[in-house]
């Protein structure tokens, strides 16, 4: 076993202890257009659960029942020292506390989320099932001098449904760590995605996903996804609050 297989596999074990998974939302313009969507004035972000990680060739994401599934590709942040009142203006702060970067996938049980806004509830249930954040391997810090300027993408069944650049961000990395970090303490080892652009729609059992990222055209070979999706044998129903 070669030692940069070791350390991947020990760094993507590590990924998985992660204390939390911050998710930025509503960071793209077009994506708040094609959800109806409030603009927001601030970073808005909520919680993943560190369970939801999917680790690659861990396996399929699965659908639960009753649920209308959607993908939303997204960059990764990997925090790598802890944060804590971090000021918006320092640049330099903000990108040494990243170790690394990874591309994700955000699942999201679309209609347990609609249900949720529309009656004010959390959205815990809509983001946080067991395989909803499949993960890349790690994307060396060095592969992406600019992680304001890459391109992003996902595919379903070989067909582009997202792919745009990340300087389409309303909010910059700075901004988001800095009013995270007054919130809650980020931590060694912890999780930030960076949003989603336009595109997302659904997957059902048997399609597969592959997304990616792109650094001057080129493409980052760590930062590949592919997975497929499958159905739950659980007996959980998704049902109205």
């Amino acid at each position: 076993m070669s030692l940069f297989f070791r350390r991947s596999i020990s760094s993507m074990a590590s990924l998985k202890k992660a204390s939390k998974v911050v998710c930025i939302g509503r960071n793209y313009a077009d994506h708040i257009t094609e959800l109806s969507s409030a603009r927001p004035k601030q970073p808005f972000f909520f919680l993943k659960p560190a369970s939801s990680i999917l680790a690659p060739g861990e396996g399929p994401v699965i659908r639960p029942k009753g649920v209308d599934l959607h993908y939303e590709v997204e960059l990764a942040l990997i925090i790598g020292k802890q944060v804590k009142d971090l000021e918006a203006e320092d640049e330099k702060g903000a990108f040494d506390a990243i170790e690394s970067y990874a591309m994700s996938i955000d699942m999201t049980a679309r209609n347990a989320q609609n249900e949720a806004k529309k009656k004010g509830l959390p959205w815990s249930i809509s983001k946080g099932f067991d395989t909803f954040l499949p993960v890349s391997q790690i994307i060396p810090k060095s592969a992406i001098p600019d992680p304001h300027n890459v391109e992003i993408y996902l595919t379903v069944n070989d067909k582009i449904r997202q792919n745009d650049s990340t300087n389409l961000m309303l909010f910059q990395i700075p901004r988001m760590l800095s009013d995270i970090s007054k919130v809650m303490t980020l931590e060694k080892g912890d999780i930030v995605i960076t949003g989603t652009p336009k595109g997302v729609g659904s997957v059902v059992p048997g399609d597969i996903m592959r997304a990616g990222i792109k650094v001057g055209g080129k493409e980052i070979e760590e930062g590949k996804i592919e997975v497929g999706v499958e159905e739950s044998t659980s007996t959980y129903q998704f049902a109205e609050t």
